[in-house]
């Protein structure tokens, strides 16, 4: 499987026209672990507005479900 993390510099609120038009970066990664690992990465240096994952058949984590996700992600 294939994942995609996507995630931008921009104030525009997630879910506008504006945050899905203008997406500045995606990274790909083969496993979920790598993925979500680099999503709290983004999250935790508090550089980016809108985060997001998505996998394979495009089903999409974004916001408190990949919030929620992250926090039962821990490797502490």
């Amino acid at each position: 499987m294939s994942y995609r993390i996507v995630y931008n510099e921009m104030t525009a609120p997630h879910g506008s026209a504006e945050w899905r038009q203008d997406i500045a970066w995606s990274e790909e990664f083969s496993a979920e672990h790598q993925a979500l690992g680099r999503a709290r990465e983004l999250l935790e240096a508090g550089e980016h507005y809108g985060v997001a994952v998505r996998d394979h058949s495009g089903n999409e984590l974004s916001g408190i479900r990949l919030q929620l996700k992250l926090g039962g992600f821990s490797g502490d």
